[in-house]
């Protein structure tokens, strides 16, 4: 899954008129949780929508939600999209309601918190959310306004111990490396996973400056784009030390099951993935991963928010506040191995201790989804049998 890319959502309040019909989850979405779904539960109740994979329904409906039931006796009502398919609809519908002064019909929004802080739709939490002071300033930067980090994750270098003695540190060294071990490394093309595209993203962001690189983060600039000349030239001279000779495996799996059969050392991995994948074995029990250096490979927070239409925004900032907890981030982490948005000191030392490598406090921003997708197309072009 191409993950966590900060997109604004463009003019979505003038066109909420012609979409204010749009109720409900949509075709394909399911719910869970008590009484799920309408979020007609009465003065103690909060309905809370998440467009993703079935980890985090599961995260949710198994986890977060009675936990919550039972610490506070409010009731969540979840609507669930599956892979967020429903997401634009959902998003146009709660801004006619923004637009129209009218209950939106969701109160808290577990994921899109950045497209929906982007489109001026969300609840300030500050003073309401007293665990915010626990986020770094850092990570509450590269957040849209209002929305609420909670959880985050990053590509980090995956490789076997057995076969690398000296994992590289920095993207430097990791270069020099493949050239030096042609065949160990693989990165799944960037069209087909969020673990390829952010190996190539990191390698052009080498001779990119920092103003070309910001404007790239935070806009679609296409005249910048032939910025991008030497870092293709350099993915393409990394074609004869790819696994055999040029071959990009389909999917972040892909690179993950070559690494499992020992066929390479090392890979470019999501962090989550990579630590849920070791323990259901997926991923070679005794492989490792790190976060590399100048620059690290990206990442991003994933951002919740209270609807700035709700009429329950006190619940729904009464959660936010809730799963910043230590319990709360620590189970999260366990679930699915999901970066802890609060410091790793405050957490159990078995979670510190999986977390020790991938320095979750470096979630380094992408490029903007249009550059991104121009840059994929161009991937394609200039790096594969050149």
């Amino acid at each position: 899954m191409d993950r966590r890319k900060f997109i604004a959502l463009a003019g979505v309040s003038a066109g909420a008129a012609t979409l204010a019909a749009c109720q409900g989850n949509g075709p394909g979405a399911a719910t869970g949780g008590d009484n799920a779904g309408s979020g007609k539960g009465g003065a103690n109740s909060l309905v809370v929508y998440a467009g993703a994979d079935t980890n985090i329904q599961d995260l949710w409906t198994k986890t977060l939600i009675p936990g919550f039931k039972k610490a506070t006796g409010i009731t969540v009502n979840f609507q669930f999209d599956l892979h967020g398919q429903n997401s634009d609809q959902i998003l146009n519908k709660i801004a006619a309601a923004t637009q129209q002064k009218k209950d939106p019909g969701i109160d808290f929004l577990e994921s899109m918190g950045d497209r929906a802080g982007a489109a001026g739709l969300l609840a300030d939490p500050t003073g309401k959310v007293a665990n915010l002071s626990e986020i770094s300033q850092d990570v509450l930067a590269t957040v849209e306004k209002n929305a609420i980090p909670y959880r985050g994750s990053a590509v980090l270098l995956a490789y076997l111990p057995s076969k690398v003695g000296q994992p590289p540190k920095s993207l430097d060294d990791l270069l020099a490396w493949i050239k030096a071990n042609p065949g160990k490394f693989a990165y799944n093309s960037p069209d087909s996973g969020g673990a390829g595209d952010s190996f190539v993203q990191t390698v052009l962001g080498k001779y990119l400056t920092p103003d070309v690189l910001k404007q790239m983060q935070t806009g679609y600039h296409k005249d910048l784009e032939g910025n991008w000349d030497q870092g293709f030239k350099a993915l393409a001279d990394l074609n004869k030390s790819m696994y055999q000779k040029g071959v990009y495996p389909n999917g972040n799996n892909g690179t993950l099951e070559l690494l499992l059969q020992g066929q390479i050392s090392m890979c470019p991995a999501w962090s989550d993935q990579f630590i849920s994948g070791r323990a259901s074995g997926v991923v070679p029990k005794d492989a490792k991963a790190l976060q590399i250096s100048d620059p690290s490979f990206t990442g991003g927070a994933t951002q919740c928010g209270v609807l700035s239409a709700s009429k329950k925004q006190d619940l729904g900032f009464k959660l936010a506040n809730w799963m910043l907890e230590p319990e709360q981030q620590a189970a999260i982490a366990k679930a699915i191995a999901g970066f802890p948005a609060i410091p790793m000191s405050k957490l159990p030392s078995d979670v510190q201790s999986e977390f020790a490598d991938a320095d979750p406090g470096n979630l380094r921003p992408g490029f903007n989804s249009d550059m991104d997708s121009d840059m994929k197309s161009q991937w394609q072009q200039k790096v594969p049998g050149h």
